[in-house]
């Protein structure tokens, strides 16, 4: 490994629990709030996900369920239309493949990281069209960064609202 690497990844490790319990705090508020507004989510965190009780059984309680959610919002034009409000309306994450980073990264998995499954493959593994990942980071407080979620998904929700007029 470059010694410069190996330098910067033992200055993060004795931090590393910090951050992913952030993650994994801040991904569970976001999953409820976003539920409440009536977006779908999935979130192994929220009770309605198939796999919560598995997880609650066999993972470390204080790491919670991890700093992924997915947000499906039915189609790839519509997944586009969402990222592009999270990073450019509101500033809320940044569209990206790797989802490894502290601050916020969002990828529409089925037209990047997943694109080399076919269809059929795609469906298998849960992987639609209107997917979309958050890795949720921790830069910023949880309320700063609520709001600029839901300012874009609120502004999503009123163009296609009024597409559908």
């Amino acid at each position: 490994m470059n010694a410069k690497v190996a330098f910067e990844i033992s200055e993060r490790i004795p931090h590393l629990a910090i951050r992913m319990k952030e993650h994994s705090r801040r991904a569970l508020e976001y999953a409820t709030r976003l539920k409440k507004l009536g977006i779908k989510v999935l979130y192994p965190g929220l009770e309605d996900h198939p796999q919560h009780e598995l997880l609650k059984s066999i993972g470390n309680k204080e790491y919670g369920f991890g700093g992924i959610l997915c947000i499906d919002v039915g189609s790839a034009a519509k997944a586009n239309q969402v990222m592009n409000y999270l990073q450019n309306y509101s500033q809320f994450g940044f569209m990206a493949v790797s989802l490894g980073y502290y601050e916020t990264l969002i990828s529409c998995s089925g037209s990047s990281t997943s694109s080399e499954m076919n269809e059929e493959e795609q469906k298998r593994a849960g992987i639609t069209p209107g997917l979309v990942r958050i890795s949720v980071g921790y830069v910023g407080t949880l309320e700063q960064k609520w709001s600029q979620l839901e300012k874009a998904v609120t502004k999503f929700n009123l163009e296609n609202e009024k597409k559908e007029k």
